[in-house]
């Protein structure tokens, strides 16, 4: 008899696992828990990785040691017990049949089978194999194949998925493409995930820990963002350079050893550095000719004690098990007083708070994450930041910074002060974390244009009146202020209902311009009782700002009426997307509904700001501010190319509708922009590029776009799209 379930217990738990062949111990008491989400485990071959799936799946036999599912023990079950319990196996090289369809594939591991994961659900999600269902195993591309692979686990309804080398011999833009599904599995389903990886870029892209493993054994246990950084130790890993034959002996010594108390004195004499990979390298990469090696040394002089502190500087996690802390960045060695102000209110207020040092001078500040720590986040490292270009070094951080905070989780505030250097270091960063966490810079650019900080995100700029160097009446009565304001917004989003915002209901975006206002009134009053309808203005800003919801998670659909902004892109309009629309969907493959809405104008500023060269075209004033230009059956061929090839690039579900009675109120017949011939073009255009499958519709109706029975179809479609319709809606707190 099984036993019982234990409450709380981890997902997967090892514990002194050893497995034999023959005489050779190729696991050595391996220790490994995976709690929930998604672990990945690293090493080179011939280390014991596939050997570990074999065990968690009954394939070999176990000596000793333990491996538990949920409480439940795995080892003494049978394969096929261990798959009933809930765990699905992608194994390395995808073992398909060659003489069974896709089709054939899917219905023999569902037959008889019931959960989430259906046979129509796999061909919505991954619309390749929809459209290759009567294909052989054989004739599958290698992407196919992986994708039939992880489909096929997914048909078993799992609970833990473990994946054998799923990126092994795939093309890079493929292995693109298993992330993005690694990622979605364990964001959205809830399904945990143990991935055995050799490409360590996808191990610490898709995984939050990752395990090292050497010689038969779990060495380590690593946060990815550290593992990422840390190009030493990924050459250790991967055979390469100098440093492969000391694996053996760091390992015996234990991956926690601090450095040794006292190290050799520093050199002043010139030195040669050498750097035994001069690109990062992967499991193809092959060793770098000697010759190669010593053309790329460089020559180090004077090297200092604080050099040296930096070349041995361990990385460290921003916080322990992702607690809630607050983030100060500036740049130390100019405003160390100014930020420490800072810290010391938000901490008397009784928040937990860390500075984060940008400082370019490579000096050691006794910040709580030195600059160091985030320089090597650069994908050069530390020399890709401390350089003695001031412009290089501000570039150089600005980036580390921004590919730091991504890798970061608990960061409920963050707030900045500086000057124009400081403000460009702090605000792309900030642009990375999700809408609704409170981001502030105090800077003495704030009373200008701050669109270029600002961006589609909820920056809040605030003028520090007198430049921000040193503490004086004013800069204290400032500073004071954005502390005490971050520390606000902070406890009031935690203490705040989850519920109020939208009474509970799902957030849904959609795009509107003035001319197509009617229409997204129309699927607003339709849909308002089952989503929280957030509608935004197609203004360039308005799009990205749309997008960035979608890459965060934020909203749970997309009813894109108005892609106007492409428009003002390709012709010089003044509210442009960027070469980015539609990106969001495409990433996330989120459901997709959208429409030409306003594809007949181009959006210049007062008359006389009109470029000369569309001076004799259809204008028209729209207000004293805004003049509009009509488009022509080329710009509209040029657009409806442009946007095919972006939803060829979808894979989520895509209905895209052609009005054909006008994409906009000026576009209706007796309107000064109606032109059939101009809108056929654009139509026309969408049809010959699209590829249509099942999933991916064009569909032409014979209204305005402002007419009440096109803006029915999209919400029908919508609501099609998800589920029934209604999603079912939370109770309130009582």
């Amino acid at each position: 008899m099984a036993e019982r379930r234990r409450i709380g217990s981890p997902t997967l738990e090892i514990r002194d696992l050893n497995v034999y062949y023959g005489a050779s111990h190729a696991l050595q008491g391996v220790n490994l828990t995976l709690d929930s989400g998604t672990i990945a485990v690293v090493g080179r071959n011939g280390m014991g990785k596939t050997t570990l799936c074999n065990a968690i799946m009954g394939l070999v036999p176990v000596s000793s040691g333990s491996i538990t599912f949920n409480g439940e023990q795995l080892v003494g079950r049978s394969a096929s017990q261990i798959a009933q319990l809930g765990i699905g196996y992608v194994p390395q090289g995808r073992r398909l049949w060659r003489s069974l369809s896709v089709d054939e594939h899917l219905r023999m591991v569902a037959a008889g089978k019931r959960g989430a994961w259906t046979i129509e659900r796999v061909y919505s999600t991954f619309p390749r194999l929809a459209e290759r269902k009567g294909n052989g195993g054989g004739q599958l591309s290698g992407g196919e194949q992986q994708m039939l692979a992880i489909a096929r686990a997914l048909l078993v309804n799992p609970k833990l998925l473990v994946m054998d080398e799923p990126t092994e011999g795939l093309a890079p833009v493929i292995v693109n493409h298993v992330e993005e599904i690694l990622l979605r599995i364990a964001d959205e389903e809830g399904i945990s995930v143990l991935v055995i990886e050799q490409n360590i870029g996808v191990a610490t892209t898709v995984a939050a820990r990752v395990g090292i493993m050497v010689n038969g054994r779990i060495n380590r246990i690593i946060e990815s963002g550290l593992l990422a950084a840390d190009r030493d130790l990924q050459q250790r890993l991967l055979g390469v350079g100098r440093h492969s034959e000391d694996d053996g002996q760091r390992q015996a010594d234990g991956p926690d050893d601090p450095a040794p108390a006292t190290a050799a004195a520093p050199v002043a004499a010139p030195q040669k550095i050498y750097q035994s990979n001069p690109v990062i390298p992967t499991r193809w990469s092959q060793p770098a000719p000697v010759r190669q090696l010593i053309q790329s040394a460089r020559t180090v002089t004077g090297v200092t004690g604080t050099a040296g502190v930096m070349a041995q500087a361990e990385l460290r996690a921003l916080n322990a098990g992702g607690e809630p802390v607050v983030i100060v960045a500036g740049t130390l060695d100019t405003k160390g007083e100014e930020l420490r102000f800072i810290r010391d209110i938000i901490r008397n207020a009784g928040l937990a708070v860390r500075i984060a040092d940008l400082s370019t001078t490579g000096r050691h500040s006794g910040a709580e994450i030195p600059a160091h720590q985030i320089a090597a986040y650069h994908p050069r490292g530390a020399s890709g930041v401390f350089s003695s270009d001031r412009g290089e070094a501000v570039a150089g951080m600005k980036l580390a910074f921004e590919r730091w905070i991504t890798r970061q989780s608990g960061i409920v505030g963050i707030i900045g002060a500086g000057g124009s250097g400081g403000t460009a270091m702090v605000a792309p960063a900030m642009r990375t974390l999700p809408v609704g966490v409170p981001k502030l810079i105090i800077s003495t650019v704030a009373s200008s244009d701050v669109s270029s900080y600002v961006g589609p995100s909820d920056i809040m700029m605030m003028h520090s009146v007198a430049d921000v160097q040193g503490l004086n009446s004013i800069t204290r009565q400032v500073l004071a202020n954005g502390a005490n304001a971050l520390v606000g917004m902070v406890r009031a989003r935690h203490d705040a209902d989850p519920l109020a915002a939208g009474d509970g209901l799902p957030a849904i975006a959609l795009t509107m311009f003035g001319v197509t206002t009617a229409c997204v009134s129309q699927i607003t009053t339709a849909l308002e009782k089952d989503y929280d309808c957030l509608v935004f203005h197609a203004t360039g800003i308005g799009g990205q700002s749309m997008e960035k919801l979608v890459d965060s998670r934020l909203v749970r659909g997309i009813i894109d009426v108005t892609t106007t902004e492409i428009c003002d892109m390709l012709f010089g309009g003044i509210f442009p997307a960027t070469e980015d629309r539609f990106g969001a969907v495409i990433r996330t493959r989120m459901p997709y509904v959208g429409s030409c809405g306003a594809l007949d104008m181009v959006n210049f500023a007062a008359p006389e700001t009109v470029p000369d060269k569309f001076r004799d075209r259809n204008l028209y004033r729209h207000n004293p501010q805004v003049t509009l230009m009509r488009t022509t059956a080329e710009e509209n061929a040029a657009m409806g190319r442009w946007i095919g090839e972006r939803l060829n690039r979808m894979e989520g579900p895509v209905r895209f509708f052609l009005p054909t009675g006008g994409v906009s109120a000026l576009d209706a017949p007796g309107k000064p922009f109606h032109d059939p011939a101009a809108d056929d073009a654009l139509f026309r255009a969408l049809e010959t590029t699209v590829r249509q499958t099942s999933t991916r519709q064009l569909l032409r109706l014979p209204h305005n776009i402002n007419d009440p029975a096109f803006s029915a179809e999209l919400v029908k479609a919508f609501r099609a799209l998800h589920g029934d319709g209604r999603p079912q809606r939370r109770a309130k707190a009582r």
